[in-house]
């Protein structure tokens, strides 16, 4: 089994940091064979987002708001699972790459918001004029007898 292919970056120069990552090896279910009783593929991948220190403070208080609200946080720990491959390797990189994705969107700077802008004169104008002609067209097809 090969070295991971750390540190995962969040954004900038900020990474997770590899002894704050508590990783937790089962069983799991979908393809395999008979390989897949005997070894231990799936992957969960906790870290204490409340406790850490590798994060701006700004960053930290932003992201376990966010994470709070869709429900990915439990205790201050955010949790991330992968299954998807059948070498445990591969699902470690997984959900390490998921994790760290999940952070950087958690951690982002909200938004700027929007300016309110006028629509033009000239092409609200256009637009009165143009529905008042398909309304004309449309009405000089009504009430005749065509045949």
């Amino acid at each position: 089994m090969g070295d991971m292919s750390g540190p995962y970056v969040i954004r900038g120069s900020v990474s997770l940091p590899e002894a704050e990552l508590v990783w937790r090896f089962s069983r799991s279910s979908g393809p395999g064979g008979q390989h897949v009783n005997t070894s231990d593929s799936q992957v969960e991948l906790r870290f204490d987002l409340a406790a850490t220190e590798a994060l701006p403070e700004v960053w930290k208080t932003r992201a376990l708001e966010r994470l709070a609200e869709r429900g990915r946080l439990v205790g201050g720990v955010v949790s991330v699972r992968a299954s998807e491959h059948r070498s445990q390797w591969r699902n470690r990189e997984t959900a390490a790459v998921r994790l760290a994705a999940l952070l950087a969107e958690a951690t982002a700077p909200p938004p700027k918001p929007r300016r309110a802008t006028r629509i033009p004169r000239g092409i609200n104008e256009r637009r009165l004029r143009v529905k008042k002609q398909r309304s004309e067209t449309k009405k000089g097809r009504q009430g005749r007898d065509w045949g």
